[in-house]
């Protein structure tokens, strides 16, 4: 949100106080509090007739300063808030002459204390300046001119600050974002919407970013905070949040690893994903004719293709046509639920149902939820409505405790069904005029957080009902901490290679907001790939997190596209098996550190300034990077770190330190292992979940003659059942481990 034209003129319709000076510094044990006078304090009389802003720094963890500024401390605050996860942990604090300072593990806080002077610097763990906020930073702005929208009205107060910008500093994060992947030269507002994946709107906002230089910010606002990232002022990023106060975490990880470790530890790892979840997942598709007829043929289909598949999924039409949400099964079509639920059990898969949090008139509990009030209500008491989506349709109000048990209880007869897992779609269209929640939480803040509460709540029933290691969503909308209640994936794509690209950049930026996994519609949900697309995007999806075969108007089963198709999602199927004991190591990493399976090029390689901006590419993990292929003549350029990188799939070895333009077929892309690594691969390639430690394969690549490298081998329950130390002597590897299993150790480079 802008708030001034150019430099030097505010826009007509506001009135800003700045902070000007510091004028005052107290401490107690835990906080460094200062006042900061809005116009410069020469005497007595220029404290009279205007505005001064109080700023409390403390620290909820170490190594993060939360500052909190306020105008009006006399504001209602209704709440929501993000939960936060806090240490009892007490920062060094002092008051001299001439400066105040509170110290938070290696970050440190200094405010100038000054005539006519606001400098506040955030340092780093050698005293440089990671950021400041100085002149114009700290503002309250007030509205006193109605603006051209009902969203803007005269009175209304505004909260600002603004962090500088280093030369080269780049920004990243702000949630799932498919604009441009750095997002200097962006104005971003924390809104979710129901936009697709083609606009500026975003399913997931989350206010917190991260720079290069090794540090992050979150803004502990639920409501629509606005960042101007170098726009309003070119050399900073602006954030501002409607009311009277503003409060923010600077989180200094000096990395960008240890930056979204310390975000996640603030505000909540994600869970642990139960093994097969990263198996392949196939759809019904959304508007597409199934019965359970067409259902048996996708997965005879798929195993008379050799293909395995580990999850099925029934999207909206399992319910009747104007019904949703009623938990029933469509008779017409599915005349034996819990008998083909049991069917498919016995054929060893997964099994997921489509849901939302949306009751539709035509349902039989739409009444019930009326009666009760467990629907969101507008401020003369009748339920608010709409059209959108589902005829006459109302949301659930989360807020109310016997809200979510009654929907909950719906939820429970369907997963004592046989119903594994649940996919929580919408949650982005929640209303803000004349609502009324049940808590009385603010209409505005409640926009996004509902997100939060809507998976937490589905989540929580999972743990409950499936036990704590087996609990899995496939959600779309989200906000900050939300990360704790997966798996998200990407929303509604189109079927091109431009689309395939700016979901890619959507999961960057994901892994930048603390999410540990992420998945995407493989092909693309709106329209039908041809094949080309779909060959390709499925050798992306199968090397994310997790992978899904899914669309709108059309099946998603390979032979439908061409049989060619059918060997590619073999093919990487059955590759994805293999790699599970790397891929369910990270799975743990991402739960016990926060640290994400896709790792943007910068995460891994923050040294090197050519991965600061690419988006093309990415790291599965901290061994395996990934280049998809965006062009149907098998045409790639991606970038390799300094280093000697090998091609997992053929085998070739390349020295890095620059950029390659290779041609790759269908059954190929550039997935290279790093040097230096010793990858372990499964014996299995026909299911995700299996013993991982037997007969498992530990691949050297380009270990030195004496090195040695630590391999720990996870167990599907998220244990580690093997700690393997491998070392090269003499040329050969060999092996030494706690376990009894047999293993394999190749060396497939030197």
């Amino acid at each position: 949100m802008k708030f001034t034209n150019g430099y030097w003129m505010t826009k007509p319709e506001y009135r800003i106080d700045y902070a000007a000076q510091c004028v005052r510094a107290e401490k107690t044990d835990r906080e460094l509090r200062l006042l900061a006078a809005c116009r410069p304090v020469r005497g007595r009389g220029d404290v009279l007739n205007s505005a001064a802003l109080q700023v409390v720094f403390s620290a909820p963890r170490r190594n993060i300063v939360r500052v909190r500024i306020t105008h009006f401390a006399g504001a209602v605050d209704c709440g929501p808030h993000f939960e936060t996860h806090e240490e009892d942990f007490v920062p060094d604090i002092a008051i001299h002459e001439d400066e105040a300072t509170l110290r938070s593990g290696d970050l440190t806080v200094r405010a100038v204390r000054k005539e006519g002077v606001w400098q506040v610097d955030f340092l780093g763990k050698q005293g440089e300046i990671l950021t400041s906020t100085g002149y114009r930073g700290i503002a309250r702005a007030l509205k006193e001119e109605d603006g051209p929208t009902s969203l803007e009205r005269r009175g209304e107060s505004f909260m600002i600050d603004s962090l500088d910008l280093a030369v080269g500093e780049t920004v990243y994060g702000l949630g799932e974002r498919f604009t441009p992947y750095v997002k200097n030269g962006q104005t971003v507002t924390m809104w979710n919407a129901d936009g697709g994946t083609a606009s500026e709107y975003a399913y997931k906002n989350v206010p917190f970013y991260m720079t290069n230089r090794g540090y992050g910010v979150f803004v502990e606002d639920a409501a629509d905070v606005s960042f101007e990232i170098a726009t309003e002022k070119v050399e900073r990023v602006q954030f501002s949040v409607p009311g009277e106060t503003l409060c923010y975490d600077l989180i200094y990880g000096s990395t960008p690893k240890e930056t979204v470790s310390l975000y996640t530890a603030l505000t909540g790892r994600p869970a642990l994903l139960p093994a097969w979840s990263f198996g392949l997942w196939l759809s019904t598709s959304f508007t597409t004719d199934y019965d359970e007829k067409t259902v048996t043929s996708f997965i005879d289909g798929m195993a008379e293709r050799d293909i395995p598949l580990r999850v099925f999924h029934f999207d909206c039409y399992w319910m009747k046509a104007y019904n949703w949400c009623d938990f029933t099964w469509d008779p017409d079509v599915f005349p034996d639920p819990a008998g083909m639920l049991r069917r498919y059990h016995a054929r060893g898969l997964k099994l997921c149902c489509w849901i939302n949090p949306y009751i539709a008139q035509a349902s039989p509990l739409f009444e019930e939820g009326r009666r009760m009030g467990y629907l969101v209500r507008k401020t003369d008491g009748s339920v608010w409505q709409t059209d959108m989506w589902q005829a006459g349709m109302a949301i659930l109000d989360v807020t109310n405790p016997a809200a979510r048990d009654w929907y909950c209880d719906r939820l429970k007869v369907l997963l004592d069904q046989g119903i594994d897992c649940l996919k929580t779609d919408f949650g982005e269209r929640i209303p803000v005029h004349d609502i009324v929640w049940s808590d009385g939480s603010d209409p505005l803040r409640m926009h996004n957080y509902y997100a939060f509460l809507y998976n937490q709540m589905v989540f929580d029933l999972l743990k409950r009902e499936k036990g704590e290691q087996e609990a899995i969503l496939f959600a779309r909308s989200a906000t900050a901490g939300g990360q704790q209640f997966p798996v998200h994936w990407g929303g509604d794509n189109s079927a091109s290679y431009v689309s395939m690209a700016e979901t890619l950049r959507a999961g960057l930026s994901m892994s930048h907001s603390g999410f540990g996994y992420w998945s995407h519609d493989i092909s693309g949900f709106e329209q039908t790939a041809p094949a080309d697309v779909y060959k390709r995007w499925a050798a992306f999806g199968l090397l994310s997190s997790h992978s899904r075969l899914h669309g709108s108007s059309s099946y998603r089963v390979p032979w439908l596209f061409d049989e060619e198709s059918v060997d590619v999602v073999r093919f990487f199927t059955k590759l994805k098996c293999r790699l599970m004991p790397y891929l369910y190591r990270l799975a743990m990493e991402a739960h016990e550190k926060g640290i994400p399976m896709m790792r943007p090029m910068m995460m891994e390689f923050p040294d090197d300034p050519a991965c600061e901006y690419l988006d093309r590419q990415y790291m599965l993990g901290d061994r395996l990077l990934v280049a998809p292929v965006f062009r149907k003549d098998g045409q790639v350029t991606y970038y390799l770190p300094a280093g000697r990188w090998t091609s997992l799939i053929s085998g070739e070895t390349v020295q890095g330190g620059g950029w390659r333009t290779e041609k790759h077929g269908f059954l190929s892309l550039p997935l290279m292992v790093r040097g230096g690594s010793v990858l372990p691969m499964g014996a299995c390639d026909a299911k995700p979940d299996y013993d991982y430690a037997q007969n498992v394969e530990l691949r050297c690549y380009g270990l030195r003659e004496g090195e040695k490298v630590t391999v720990e081998i996870p167990a599907p329950d998220g244990t580690i059942d093997a700690v393997c130390e491998v070392s090269v002597s003499g040329g050969e590897p060999s092996v030494v481990t706690n376990s009894p299993k047999p293993w394999t150790a190749v060396i497939a480079a030197r």
